[in-house]
């Protein structure tokens, strides 16, 4: 009996799988008429005055069923028809801004375009999944996409579950909820594939954000669709800014004709078994075309040529125009041509330029990261030409700051230090450029290429087998670029390095690591070389371990052991120390709890121990502090007991997002200069050779190290001809923000998105040192213009529609530094200035038709932004006073 009860059982689930309805499915000699419209709307998120640019597509659409497997009848051809095609405006406009008014659609399509369209295709419907499509042989691609829209709107599941399908807009995942005589389908937009490959910047910081919904509601009736309404949205936004946005709206609707509530009497279904030979019977010139849109390359027929462009852009590109938000926005528009350029065309340029704009038109070259654009890049320089520094640096910052980088880009750099280069910076600069394209290409999962290992290898190699100190330095700098995991143990033994330098770039490159690869062993070396046990270290490297120690995740017996300590250190390292913990309570950093724990201990916090005096300092603030992003100042100045700088340390964070970003570390070093004045040097520091330099990290990007002097000869040389004019670490042009991609709308209309944002920068140094006033001064001097531009177009080759949102600024940031050492305690001036500066935002809409006729839309506004002297301590207050009122 029991055996009996299960084989019924079997048999009803078999029935009841047979039965079920899998999708929608017609009735054989009917015709469905539908009416159809589709549109596609582009403004800003919030909207703008005038409406949105776009256009809107309607017709009539006949369905048909034109042959049913003998399998099943989920299994079904359909012939679809288009026809009364309409173009018009999406958003009501005047009629003298209303280019399709009175325009008709076979002039705005042509006649045959406009017949291909309207010439019937068939949709092969399994299981109510589109399994195939087939049209005809010689249609715009934009035609077969508005098909592939319609036959998008024909697939629906009737049953509820996540599957993945694949329609006008990619291959993706969807989920339906089945209700009677409705069905809901969700789209994850995120998750689907199409054939355009684009690219973004690496940073999220600087990047991109994409909010995107599809909801298509289906209503049913008689086991077929009555009405399908969908509604897809795509926001698109610059991290920095979310006001830089832009909006995508795309809407298909399809209503029944009262008509449709009737039986109308449609042509007859095809007999037959053969699928295939069905479809010729048809019509022997049906072809079969891909339900995924094949990829298309939209030639721009309105384009200036890159001769013609670099010939009318040109003197926004010498050096007196960098400062200007102009002198970027001409850079984006060039790069934009320079990637649609040949080799050739890219070289002809190149050697025409003018001496003074070849440097910002290899800045442009370069940053355009095509493979045209490298190869002519490197047939232009000559690395074997030590004359040619200038050239060959912008080009390796450009191919740092790269926004995509690629292995072949790596792979040029790697041949460019194999061979023979001129220049010892620029050997330098080449291996220190890699290491930043190894972390770029690892956070995009490339670190298993081939050319990423074979330079991996070759970085972590490099120090123990480097014989002068420059070589060991240099490589240590190519790692604290890469940040590769495996380097914690090399960093970490040059930590405790006899070579200060040495020391100072391994802890300042641990510092940039994740806490979690700060292992014990890590922290137990830092704390050796902080508390000197085996060994006297210099007064920076001891600081620099501290701050390490300090920045991940400290033990309560590390935190009370450096508060011990003060008291017992060198004069200004007191004082460095005390402000160090100051900031960490005042800013709210990771350790602020551990140290207000251990301050409860009155041996540790008490009124000796934090009553030390000097002039040495470290102070953190906020720059700005928004919805969009938060940004940080620190700045950190030590220095020697006889009052000489010994280091100055300024830098500046970015965090959107959950994400962060070293935006600017200016380092200043000096050392050696006690015997200047008759001074002692501080212990560890007796035999230093006498130094000064200047160090910058730009986006996360270390760069070749700047030297002032090296050396008691070269120091007198240039003792009496410092004028304290500024030394150039890093000019020109760098693409920030990079973002690329292609939507596939379910409509079967393509969107094109293009961010780019672009910096002109001047980030100098300077350095005075007066015997007669015993006076000197430190001065970091920071220049820019940024440009950010987002545009989202609708082309169909036909006609097209889109929108341009863009912000534009131009600003500058002084940080100086005045020691008085006439006396002690010596004094003290810190001062970092930002200068009023203008913002400027434009949004521009636009349509036009292949014909000619276009509509443009131009809208903006201006603020400015007043400066300020950003706050540092009190105690910095009230030396400035006393430094001015010594001057007058």
């Amino acid at each position: 009996m029991l055996k009996l009860s299960l084989l019924l059982l079997c048999a009803l689930a078999s029935f009841l799988s047979v039965s079920a309805k899998a999708g929608p499915r017609l009735s054989g000699g009917q015709l469905y008429k539908f009416g159809y419209s589709t549109e596609v709307q582009l403004d800003r998120e919030r909207g703008t005055a005038g409406g949105a640019a776009g256009y809107r597509i309607s017709s009539s659409v006949g369905i048909s069923l034109a042959w049913r497997g003998p399998a099943g009848p989920d299994d079904q051809l359909l012939r679809v028809t288009i026809s009364d095609v309409e173009i018009e405006t999406a958003t009501p406009r005047p009629d003298k801004d209303n280019i399709f008014l009175d325009t008709p659609t076979q002039k705005i399509l042509g006649t045959a375009n406009l017949a291909a369209l309207e010439r019937p295709f068939l949709v092969h419907l399994k299981l109510g999944k589109v399994r195939g499509l087939y049209s005809y042989q010689d249609e715009l691609s934009a035609i077969r996409n508005l098909k592939r829209g319609v036959a998008g709107l024909l697939q629906l599941q009737l049953t509820s579950g996540k599957r993945q399908e694949v329609d006008a807009s990619g291959r993706c995942m969807v989920e339906y909820t089945v209700g009677k005589d409705r069905v809901t389908r969700v789209k994850a937009v995120d998750t689907c594939r199409t054939l355009e490959k684009g690219f973004s910047t690496h940073s999220q910081v600087l990047g991109v954000s994409q909010r995107s919904s599809s909801v298509t509601e289906f209503t049913l009736e008689d086991g077929f669709i009555k009405s399908a309404v969908s509604e897809e949205t795509h926001v698109l936004s610059v991290n920095v800014r979310r006001t830089a946005a832009t909006k995508v709206v795309s809407r298909q609707s399809r209503a029944c004709f009262l008509q449709l509530l009737s039986k109308e009497e449609g042509p007859q279904v095809a007999a037959g078994e053969d699928f295939l030979a069905v479809v010729q019977s048809l019509d022997s010139e049906f072809v079969a075309i891909t339900v995924l849109p094949e990829r298309v390359k939209t030639k721009c027929k309105t384009c200036p040529t890159l001769w013609d462009h670099w010939r009318a852009v040109h003197t926004q590109f010498e050096p007196e125009r960098l400062s200007k938000a102009t002198s970027s926005r001409h850079f984006l528009s060039l790069l934009h041509t320079v990637r649609k350029s040949s080799k050739e065309d890219i070289l002809a340029v190149m050697k025409n330029c003018s001496k003074t704009a070849l440097p910002q038109m290899v800045d442009t070259v370069t940053s355009a990261q095509t493979p045209a654009s490298l190869d002519a890049v490197l047939s232009f320089l000559n690395f074997s030409d030590p004359r040619g520094l200038v050239l060959q640096e912008r080009f390796l910052y450009a191919c740092g700051f790269a926004s995509h980088p690629t292995e072949d880009m790596l792979h040029a750099l790697l041949a460019l230090w194999k061979g023979h280069i001129g220049s010892t910076e620029i050997r330098e600069s080449v291996m220190i450029i890699m290491g930043a394209l190894v972390r770029k290409l690892c956070q995009k999962g490339g670190c298993e290429l081939p050319t990423v290992q074979e330079v991996k290898q070759l970085m972590l190699a490099g120090p123990g087998g480097a014989e002068e100190e420059e070589q060991v330095q240099m490589y240590l700098l190519a790692l604290k670029n890469a940040m590769l995991p495996e380097a914690v143990p090399l960093l970490t033994h040059f930590s405790e390095s006899e070579v200060g330098a040495f020391s100072i770039i391994a802890i300042t490159a641990l510092q940039r690591y994740h806490s979690s690869l700060i292992t014990a062993e890590v922290k137990e070396t830092l704390n050796r070389v902080y508390h000197q046990t085996r060994r006297i270290y210099e007064k920076n490297v001891r600081a620099a371990a501290a701050d390490v120690i300090l920045s991940c995740e400290p033990s309560y017996m590390a935190v009370q052991n450096l508060l011990l300590s003060i008291g017992h250190l060198p004069h200004e390292m007191n004082k460095y120390m005390l402000s160090k913990v100051h900031d960490i309570l005042h800013f709210q950093m990771p350790a602020s709890t551990m140290v207000r724990r251990v301050m409860k201990d009155m041996i540790s916090h008490n009124y000796d121990r934090f009553s030390k005096v000097g002039s040495s300092s470290a102070y953190s603030g906020f720059m700005a502090r928004a919805e969009d992003i938060t940004s940080t100042y620190s700045l950190d100045i030590l220095y020697s007991g006889s009052g000489i700088l010994r280091r100055s340390n300024m830098n500046i964070h970015a965090f959107s997002q959950g994400a962060h970003l070293h935006g600017l570390q200016v380092a200043i070093e000096a050392q050696g200069l006690e015997g200047m004045i008759g001074a002692m040097a501080d212990e560890g520091e007796e035999d230093l050779e006498s130094f000064a330099g200047m160090s910058a990290v730009l986006l996360d990007v270390q760069l070749r190290p700047v030297t002032f002097f090296k050396g008691y000869s070269d120091l007198m040389s240039k003792m009496f001809s410092l004028s304290g004019d500024p030394m150039s670490v890093v000019k020109g042009l760098i693409l920030l923000t990079d973002h690329s991609q292609v939507l596939r709308l379910q409509s079967g209309l393509k969107a094109s998105v293009e961010f780019q944002g672009g910096l002109a920068i001047d980030i100098s140094g300077g350095m005075e040192f007066s015997l007669w006033y015993r006076e000197s001064k430190t001065s970091v001097n920071n220049r820019g213009a940024l440009v950010v531009v987002g545009s989202v177009a609708v082309d169909m080759d036909l006609m097209r529609a889109a929108v341009e949102v863009s912000f534009e600024t131009e600003a500058s940031l002084d940080f100086i530094t005045t020691v008085q050492f006439s006396e002690y305690p010596f004094l003290v001036c810190m001062q970092m200035d930002k200068a009023t500066f203008p913002l400027r935002e434009f949004v521009t809409k636009e349509e036009s038709l292949w014909s000619g006729k276009s509509f443009a839309s131009h809208r903006g506004r201006k603020e400015r932004i007043p400066g300020s002297e950003f706050p540092l301590h009190q105690e910095n207050s009230n030396m400035c006073k006393r430094v001015f009122e010594a001057s007058w």
